[in-house]
């Protein structure tokens, strides 16, 4: 297996949505590792056949705001992303999504799935109530924290 420059870009991604300084990833005769502390991450790669390489990849293109302002109503409950990743409202293209503004909700409900690497992570409320915004756009990346979705919990 090798890493293509796609995928050191999207876990440099992860690398930037996670509180790490560091991460050192081995695979199938390769190493990855990447640290923090300049505006430009640095990737050290190596793959096994070759006894040192350095490859430096381009931060991660930031699309959009990087979140929604907090709402100032004590009643309504922003619901952020729990990982950096790719945000969709549906479980797959064409499908309905898994909430509307207007629908109620509980604790439990989906309400959207995050992509990281291509594992599909559902997303729930977290809270009771009804879906008064949705303020992430569907199929772009989100970041940690970046709010998803805006949820009226009381009257």
């Amino acid at each position: 297996m090798s890493l293509k420059p796609d995928d050191i870009r999207e876990i440099m991604a992860l690398l930037e949505g996670s509180s790490f300084d560091e991460l050192t990833l081995e695979t199938g005769g390769e190493k990855l590792t990447l640290r923090r502390g300049s505006p430009v991450a640095r990737a050290d790669y190596a793959p096994s056949q070759a006894p040192t390489a350095t490859q430096a990849a381009p931060a991660p293109a930031k699309s959009g705001p990087t979140a929604a302002a907090a709402s100032t109503d004590p009643n309504v409950t922003d619901v952020p992303a729990p990982l950096l990743g790719d945000f969709y409202w549906a479980p797959k293209p064409g499908a309905e999504p898994f909430v509307t503004v207007g629908q109620k909700v509980e604790p439990d409900t989906v309400v959207g799935i995050i992509e990281v690497m291509k594992l599909m992570n559902s997303i729930r409320a977290g809270v009771a109530g009804v879906v008064e915004e949705v303020c992430a756009p569907n199929g772009r990346l989100v970041e940690y924290g970046q709010v998803l979705m805006r949820v009226r919990t009381g009257a």
